[in-house]
């Protein structure tokens, strides 16, 4: 496990969560809520900032996925905003990560833990958040790599089989 602080980011329409790590990437904490600016400047400048305080070496974004792996409209949406940011923060990795159903998790921890979803749209985003940064840690944990994709990288392609007898190989 890489040692270091992350943030960890949901992005959605109206707000975007932050959630932050320990320095010793065990455990996310929720930071705060940051209103979305529809130019794209005031948001990602407000996170870059919250990256360059803490000291991060690397700010998890959540990709919302579609539940058949395609990247729609909010998909997009998260991937040009962390493109964005990591225009703001050179030296920093932004990442984007798998987070289908972060929402609907945080929502239901919430609700769990006794709160309407009119007392808790404030926070939503932020727990969202933690549960984005808190999965990133410990699949890192786990696999002993970091995950997702690296924001400017090339997209992970798909393994190909290597059948035996193809050309190059013994068969």
């Amino acid at each position: 496990m890489r040692p270091g602080a992350r943030l960890g980011v949901d992005v959605g329409s109206v707000r975007i969560g932050v959630a932050a790590s320990d320095p010793d990437a065990m455990v996310a904490t929720p930071l705060r809520t940051v209103r979305r600016d529809p130019a794209g400047i005031a948001d990602t400048a407000d996170v870059a900032q919250e990256a360059e305080q803490r000291g991060v070496i690397e700010v998890v974004v959540g990709l919302p996925l579609s539940m058949d792996g395609v990247e729609r409209a909010a998909a997009q949406t998260a991937r040009a905003w962390a493109v964005a940011l990591a225009r703001r923060v050179p030296g920093v990795v932004v990442r984007l990560v798998d987070e289908r159903l972060s929402t609907v998790d945080a929502q239901r921890a919430l609700h769990a833990a006794g709160r309407t979803a009119r007392s808790s749209r404030e926070i939503i985003d932020q727990q969202a958040a933690v549960l984005i940064l808190q999965a990133a840690l410990d699949s890192e944990r786990l696999s002993g790599h970091a995950p997702g994709e690296i924001v400017g990288g090339r997209k992970p392609r798909a393994r190909q089989s290597r059948r035996r007898g193809a050309k190059g190989w013994p068969g």
